[in-house]
C-alpha cells in the first residue's frame, strides 16, 4: 500500500509551495493506528529532504496541528497555535531557534516550546521527532493530545521562608512578575494587591468586545494563585510607601512590610475638565463593568466619542452596528497623527466614515449640557452643537502615582516612575513596571520612554522578577502593538517617535500596506494592514539588533526582510 499527503511549507523567504510525500503505510516505524493503545500517537509527516534549515511546516498528527521546524540540521516539533489567541505560527516568522507569532508578536523557542516574548503567557507543547529511512516522524503523547498550551514548571512557597515580595497593582506586570518568581523557584511569600475587584484580566479586550463577561477574560483562575502560593488582595489600595521602613500603608488601615517591592499601579482615564462630567451617561473605559455599561447605554442611541486614540477608535468601530449615530471629536487633523502618521490616520478615518461615523477634527468640546441629570448635547469650540445620549471620553491617561508623593522614589515631571534597564527605581529593592514606568528602550539607544503596551508591561514584570532574584537581566524587548478596526488588525512594532518620513509598501486603496518609519536613515518602526507577517519580521530584525537601512526600505523588493 502507498499513499500521498500534501503539506504547506513556510520558509524564511515565505515562498509557499506544496510538498508531496510518498510513503509506505507499512514501515518499521508505522503510521498511526486507531486501535493502538500505546501512550503515543505517531505519524510520518514528510520526507527529511522537504525542509531546509530555517524553514517550518504545518503538519497534522491525529488531526492535531503541529509546527515542524528545521534549524542547524535539527528537526523539532511544537504546537502550532500561539498560546495568546491561537494564531497559526506556521504563518509567522522563523529566525534561528525561535518563531514569532504573525498576529501579536509572541515568540517561542522551536526546540523547547518555551515562551520567549510576550504577549502570550503560556508555553507550547513539545513533541518527539524521529528520522528513519529518510522520513520524518512526529509522536504526540495521547494524554496531552488536546492540550494546546502548557504552564512552565513553577515552584511554591516553602514554610519558614519569610522573604516577602509585594506587588502593587493587579495588571500584566504584577502577574508576570509573580509567575516568573515561581518559575525561578522563589520560595518566599508573594502578595499581589489591587484596588480592582477582579483578578488580573486581559485589558486589551475591553475596547474590542465591550459586552464581555469578566470571567471570560481572566488571565488566570483563582485555583492557579492557590496552587502556586500567590496571595491576591482585591479591593485594597496603597496610600503610601515608606522605603526606609520597607512598608506600604493601605486604605483599610493595614500596613504590610516587604523585602522587595514592585510598583505597577498603572494609569487611569483622564476626564474632560468641564462642567457636566458628572451627568449620567458620561462614560470612560477602565474596567469590564465600564465596557458593559457603555455597550448597554449606547444601544440605539446618539453617541459622541471624544478622542481619536487607539481605544477611542476601537470603541467607535465596535459601536457601528449598535448605536443609531456615532460622532467622533478629535483635537488633531487626523486620528493617530502623532503615532501612526497622517497616511494611516487618513485611511482609518475613511474606513470608519464609510460606516457613517462622523468626524469633527481640529476641534474640542467646550461644554457638556444635560437635561434632568442626563447628558443631552455637547458644544464644540467651532460652535457646532451635537446631540448626545451618551458621551464617551478617551483623551489620555493619568498615572496612578499619587501615593508615592512624599516617598523617596524618583518620578519624572509627569509623575511617572523612572527606572533603569533592570526595572530598578532609585531606591534599592524597589522596582517599577507597566504603564507607570519610564524606562530606557534598548532599540532606541536607551532613550527614556513611557510606552503603555500590554506586551511591554509583561516584559517589565519578567525583568523585574529576574533582577529581584539577583539574576541580572536587561530589558531588551521590542514594543509590539495592535489595534482592531472593523475586524481588520493594524499591527505595529518598534518605536517611531521622531520619525522624519514614511516608506510605504502596498497601497491604501486595497487596504493592504506596510509602513516603514525612517529616522536618521534607519527604520525605527513598522505598521501594517493585511501584510502579515511583515511586522513580526521587522520586530525580529530589531530584536536581533540588526539595522534596517533607509535604502533597504526604499528598495523595490522586500527581499531584505526575507518575505518575498
Amino acid at each position: 500500500m502507498s499513499g500521498t499527503k500534501q503539506f504547506k511549507c513556510v520558509c524564511l523567504c515565505a515562498c509557499v509551495h506544496v510538498c508531496v510525500c510518498v510513503y509506505s503505510a507499512c514501515q518499521e516505524f508505522p503510521d498511526s493506528d486507531p486501535d493502538d493503545t500505546s501512550e503515543e500517537l505517531t505519524e510520518v509527516v514528510c520526507l527529511e529532504s522537504d525542509l531546509q534549515d530555517g524553514q517550518m511546516l504545518e503538519v497534522e498528527v491525529g488531526h492535531h496541528s503541529v509546527l515542524l521546524t528545521r534549524s542547524e540540521g535539527k528537526y523539532s516539533a511544537i504546537g502550532n497555535q500561539c498560546t495568546h489567541y491561537g494564531a497559526p505560527l506556521s504563518k509567522g516568522f522563523i529566525s534561528g531557534n525561535r518563531v514569532r507569532c504573525p498576529w501579536h508578536g509572541a515568540c517561542f523557542n522551536v526546540q523547547t516550546g518555551d515562551l520567549e516574548e510576550f504577549p502570550g503567557m503560556d508555553c507550547l507543547p513539545c513533541h518527539k521527532v524521529k528520522i528513519q529511512n529518510s522520513k520524518v516522524y512526529v509522536s504526540i503523547n495521547k494524554r496531552t493530545l488536546r492540550q494546546e498550551k502548557r504552564i512552565k514548571n513553577m515552584g511554591a512557597a516553602v514554610p519558614g521562608v519569610t522573604h516577602t515580595v509585594l506587588l502593587l497593582g493587579g495588571g500584566a506586570a504584577s502577574l508576570i512578575c509573580a509567575e516568573t518568581l515561581r518559575q525561578e523557584n522563589f520560595s518566599g511569600r508573594i502578595i499581589m494587591v489591587t484596588r480592582d475587584d477582579l483578578l488580573p484580566y486581559d485589558k486589551t479586550r475591553l475596547s474590542k468586545v465591550m459586552n464581555v463577561e469578566s470571567d471570560s477574560i481572566l488571565l488566570r483562575r483563582m485555583e492557579f494563585y492557590h496552587q502556586y502560593d500567590i496571595e491576591v488582595w482585591l479591593r485594597k489600595e496603597a496610600l503610601s510607601v515608606d522605603t526606609d521602613k520597607k512598608t506600604v500603608s493601605f486604605d483599610d488601615g493595614s500596613v504590610q512590610s516587604y523585602d522587595q517591592l514592585l510598583i505597577s499601579t498603572g494609569c487611569r482615564a483622564k476626564g474632560l475638565d468641564l462642567p457636566g462630567m458628572k451627568l449620567d451617561n458620561v462614560r470612560m473605559l477602565e474596567t469590564p463593568e465600564d465596557a458593559r455599561q457603555i455597550h448597554s447605554a449606547c444601544l440605539g442611541c446618539n453617541v459622541v466619542l471624544v478622542g481619536t486614540s487607539f481605544v477611542g477608535m476601537e470603541v467607535a468601530s465596535y459601536l457601528i452596528d449598535k448605536a443609531s449615530s456615532i460622532t467622533v471629536i478629535g483635537s488633531s487633523e487626523l486620528p493617530y497623527q502623532n503615532t501612526l502618521g497622517p497616511e494611516i490616520g487618513r485611511v482609518t478615518m475613511m474606513m470608519l466614515s464609510e460606516k457613517n461615523i462622523r468626524f469633527f477634527m481640529n476641534d474640542n468640546v467646550t461644554e457638556v449640557r444635560g437635561v434632568n441629570g442626563k447628558v443631552k448635547e455637547v458644544t464644540l469650540k467651532s460652535g457646532k452643537v451635537i446631540p448626545a445620549d451618551v458621551l464617551i471620553v478617551g483623551i489620555g491617561i493619568i498615572p496612578n502615582s499619587e501615593f508615592l508623593r512624599g516617598s523617596k522614589i524618583q518620578m519624572d515631571s509627569k509623575n511617572f516612575v523612572t527606572v533603569d534597564k533592570y526595572m530598578r527605581t532609585n531606591i534599592p529593592e524597589v522596582f517599577c513596571g507597566g504603564d507607570l514606568a519610564t524606562f530606557p528602550l534598548a532599540m532606541a539607544k536607551n532613550r527614556l520612554v513611557n510606552i503603555g503596551h500590554w506586551q511591554m508591561a509583561q516584559a517589565h514584570g519578567r525583568i523585574a522578577a529576574l533582577n529581584m532574584l539577583d539574576k541580572p537581566t536587561e530589558l531588551n524587548s521590542v514594543p509590539f502593538y495592535w489595534t482592531v478596526l472593523l475586524g481588520k488588525t493594524i499591527r505595529y512594532a518598534g518605536y517611531g517617535e521622531g520619525y522624519t518620513e514614511i516608506v510605504m509598501k502596498g497601497n491604501f486603496e486595497d487596504r493592504r500596506f506596510l509602513a516603514l518609519y525612517i529616522k536618521n536613515d534607519e527604520v525605527i518602526a513598522a505598521a501594517s494592514l493585511n501584510y502579515d507577517p511583515a511586522v513580526s519580521a521587522v520586530a525580529e530584525r530589531f530584536a536581533a539588533g540588526k539595522v534596517i537601512t533607509k535604502r533597504e526600505a526604499q528598495s523595490d523588493t522586500l527581499s531584505w526582510l526575507q518575505l518575498s
